[in-house]
């Protein structure tokens, strides 16, 4: 097998340290040098590393993606080398080699002969975006945990109040609660703080807000509304500074919110994710199979099966999913008409995915060609799909009993 690059280096990353195999080709098709070497990974020693493969001529170094642990190193060495970052599950797969000299030794090797394939990893800019809509995200799962924890306390309680308020974490319910916590318990004055629509409701109130709302309760809500208003003061400052970081990706943004069913905050998480340059995926079915989109190849004996979607970025997957979802409710669109019709065959489930996976689609194209979405019509999809669509008809209807016999339309001029 050819050797592609003559100066390499393998890196076998812990938490604690890193073990280096640089493998040096003496000449074309000769023998090869080998030397292995472990560093601790504080800083100092990582710059170390850097500076032990800048006097062996390393031009390549790959490290395998080991949790965060990665992350250190790659930033050390980033700027000097030609990087790649590689799934441990695409070169492990090899019987007796299981130690850190092994490891990178073997790391190194397929390095050299060109057997890799980097994973994505996005600049520094695009990366400090990640960390802040990942984190915004986890604070809104832990206000939802709290919510729901809090709905338990007041069932708990015998308090009633989320059958009569929609949002029982609303103006009036919030105003409920506090006076809850305050000590009230008359059943009356609660329901008498309702604001707006829900003073219609003030029977159902009374009714509802009757319990027996202790001590216990009162000190478990007042600790959970505690909670909630430190996520959703957490959440809105980091939005805040998200905002701020997205002013160089202000224009892709504003292209991807074009998009039936992507929301600003969709978008954010979308550039967060991938970036505004496309040039780092070959094509959009690139970028979907990456994002763990599109279907799994299973096919045997030339019968391809049922494929579940491939593990790929659940971040921006959580995202598209909201986004099919919310494209599916859309009327006059190509993407809702596309939802409804795969609904009646495969069902919700995938008809969300594979909506989510056409926005991530459309998306690619807009920040690759920097335009903005164009409405295509309900009748978008179906077109490509008029002769299975025609016998499909026909079907139905002799299934029905009738005989039908088609003439085609006169082409208006």
């Amino acid at each position: 097998m050819e050797r592609l690059i003559e100066c390499c280096c393998g890196l076998d990353v812990h938490k604690a340290t890193v073990s280096a195999c640089v493998r040096i080709a003496q000449r074309p098709g000769g023998a090869v040098k080998q030397e292995v070497r472990t560093f601790a990974t504080t800083t100092g020693e990582l710059l170390a590393l850097r500076e032990w493969l800048m006097e062996q001529r390393v031009t390549h170094v790959a490290l395998e993606a080991t949790g965060v642990y990665w992350k250190p190193v790659y930033y050390v060495l980033e700027n000097d080398f030609e990087l790649l970052l590689v799934n441990p599950a695409h070169f492990k797969q090899v019987p007796g080699r299981k130690t850190d000299v092994a490891d990178c030794a073997w790391l190194a090797q397929l390095l050299q002969y060109g057997l890799l394939r980097a994973s994505f990893v996005p600049p520094a800019p695009i990366r400090e975006l990640r960390d802040l809509t990942r984190y915004r995200k986890n604070l809104t799962e832990e206000r939802s945990r709290a919510a729901n924890r809090l709905h338990k306390v007041l069932q708990d309680a015998g308090i009633k109040l989320s059958s009569v308020a929609t949002d029982a974490l609303g103006v009036s319910g919030r105003l409920m609660l506090m006076a809850l916590v305050a000590g009230t318990n008359d059943p009356a004055s609660l329901a008498d703080l309702a604001r707006g629509k829900l003073r219609k409701k003030l029977p159902e109130l009374r009714q509802a807000l009757a319990g027996r709302f202790g001590p216990h309760h009162r000190f478990m809500v007042s600790r959970l509304l505690a909670d909630i208003d430190y996520f959703e003061e957490a959440s809105k400052e980091l939005s805040q500074r998200i905002e701020e970081l997205l002013t160089p990706f202000a224009a892709a943004v504003e292209r991807l919110i074009t998009i039936p069913g992507v929301q600003r905050r969709t978008a954010e998480v979308v550039v967060a994710e991938i970036g505004a340059d496309m040039s780092h995926f070959p094509s959009a079915a690139h970028l979907s199979s990456w994002a763990g989109m599109c279907p799994g190849n299973h096919e045997s004996a030339g019968k391809r099966h049922g494929g579940k979607t491939r593990h790929g970025n659940r971040w921006l997957r959580t995202a598209l999913v909201e986004a099919g979802r919310a494209a599916g409710r859309t009327k006059q669109t190509a993407l809702g008409a596309r939802y409804r019709r795969l609904r009646t065959h495969v069902g919700h489930g995938k008809a969300v995915i594979a909506v989510g996976r056409h926005v991530l689609e459309i998306a690619y194209h807009l920040l690759a060609e920097q335009t903005t979405y164009r409405e295509l019509g309900t009748d978008y999809f179906d077109r490509f799909r008029a002769e299975r669509l025609k016998r499909r008809s026909l079907a139905q209807l002799q299934h029905l009993g009738y005989q039908v016999t088609l003439t085609p339309l006169p082409t208006v001029a």
